[in-house]
C-alpha cells in the first residue's frame, strides 16, 4: 500500500503542552506565565503610583515599596519633589524626563559640554553625571530657576541676550547656570577668572567672545 505525499498535517490544541508542529498561533504555557507576570507587575505598578499621588497631596515621603526604587526630596528652582527613583538615574533624567523641567540639555551625556549644567547649592554641576538620590535634601536650580518672580529675565540672562551670546542656543541654558554660579563665588571676575570659570561648558557655534562679554556685563548688572 503506498503512502499518501501529502504533507503532514500539523497538530496544536488548547492543552498548554509544547507538541512537535504546534501551531505558532497557539496557546502555550509560557505565553501564559508571561501575561500573567506582566499583569502582577501592571497591578503593583498601579498600586504603588496611586500610593505616591496620595503621598504628594498630603506632602509626605513616598513610600519605598517598588523593589529597586527609593524616595529622595530634592528643592528645584523652590519647590519641594518628593519622588521615587531608581538608584542608577541621573539628576538630568529625573528633571527631564520625570519632571518636566527641560532647561538642561542632554549634549554628550558624559560630563564634557556643560549642556546640562544646573546649580546645586549655588556650585555648578554636571547633572548627566549626577545621580538623582545624591542630590536629595539639596537645592538645585536651572536656568528656569533664575527667572525673576514674574518671569523677567534675571540679570544673567539678560546679559546674554544683550551681548548676542548664543547662535543656535543648545548651550546656553548650560551657559547662563556655569556664568550664575561663577559670579555668585566670585561676583567681579576678571576677563581671565572668566575664561577659567566658564571652560566647562562648550559652544559649538564658537561664540565664546560674546559669551564672555555677557558675563562681564551680567557682573556689572549685579553690582
Amino acid at each position: 500500500m503506498s503512502q499518501s505525499n501529502s504533507p503532514r498535517k500539523k497538530h496544536s490544541c488548547q492543552c498548554g503542552s509544547k507538541h512537535s508542529g504546534e501551531n505558532s498561533g497557539g496557546f502555550s504555557r509560557r505565553n501564559f506565565i508571561k501575561s500573567m507576570s506582566a499583569g502582577a507587575m501592571a497591578v503593583a505598578a498601579t498600586g504603588a503610583a496611586v500610593r505616591h499621588a496620595r503621598a504628594q497631596e498630603k506632602d509626605e515621603d513616598p513610600p519605598a515599596d517598588i523593589q529597586g526604587m527609593v524616595p529622595v526630596s530634592i528643592t528645584i528652582n523652590g519647590r519641594v519633589y518628593r519622588l521615587l527613583v531608581e538608584p542608577r538615574w541621573t539628576l538630568l533624567y529625573v528633571m527631564r524626563e520625570q519632571l518636566g523641567i527641560t532647561g538642561p540639555k542632554e549634549g554628550c551625556g558624559r560630563g564634557e559640554c556643560g549642556a546640562c549644567s544646573v546649580l546645586i547649592d549655588d556650585v555648578p554641576r554636571y547633572s548627566c553625571l549626577t545621580l538623582a538620590v545624591e542630590a536629595s535634601g539639596k537645592r538645585v536650580e536651572s536656568t528656569e530657576g533664575l527667572l525673576g518672580p514674574n518671569e523677567e529675565l534675571g540679570p544673567v540672562q539678560e546679559a546674554f541676550l544683550e551681548e548676542d551670546a548664543y547662535q543656535c542656543g543648545y548651550c546656553t541654558p548650560g551657559q547662563v547656570v556655569a556664568a550664575e554660579g561663577l559670579l555668585r563665588k566670585n561676583p567681579q571676575p576678571s576677563l581671565e577668572e572668566i575664561r577659567i570659570g566658564m571652560s566647562g561648558n562648550l559652544c559649538r557655534c564658537g561664540t565664546y567672545n560674546h559669551i564672555f562679554n555677557a558675563v562681564q556685563k551680567a557682573a556689572k548688572k549685579k553690582a
